[in-house]
């Protein structure tokens, strides 16, 4: 029989695995490390990915100069990507918003949906503002 699965089935059992370790759902942080993350809180997690990102940049310049592997710098990115399903989880979400957004983003050019996300968030802030401008008297 030959394995079938995708990229994307992959990160949905790993996701599943890490929804299985939150503490809502039993995850021990005395025997979990994801568990542990989870129940220290977003502080915690966060602080692992921006630790991850920096890894993942350092071992990409090693790379590039030819001091380092690509699998060292694989090995920096998966860790980058499960402490970022950790924090998907977190908030409820999941590889399968990723990759949607991804798919979303699919033929739009980089730039024109850099333009795009600033313009909304002008409209969103210009209309947060006039949401809380108070009123004028007559």
């Amino acid at each position: 029989m030959t394995d079938t699965a995708t990229p994307l089935d992959t990160l949905l059992r790993l996701a599943a695995v890490i929804d299985s370790r939150k503490p809502a759902a039993g995850g021990d942080p005395e025997r979990s490390y994801v568990a542990r993350l989870l129940h220290k809180g977003p502080d915690a997690f966060l602080k692992k990915i921006a630790e991850e990102a920096g890894e993942a940049i350092m071992a990409a310049k090693d790379l590039q100069h030819g001091a380092g592997s690509a699998q060292a710098f694989v090995g920096e990115v998966a860790d980058l990507w499960f402490h970022s399903l950790i924090a998907l989880a977190h908030f409820g979400l999941g590889p399968q918003d990723v990759v949607a957004e991804l798919a979303r983003r699919e033929g739009l050019s980089g730039l024109e949906e850099k333009a795009l996300r600033k313009a909304r968030a002008r409209e969103a802030a210009e209309a947060n503002r006039a949401s809380t401008a108070p009123e004028s008297s007559p």
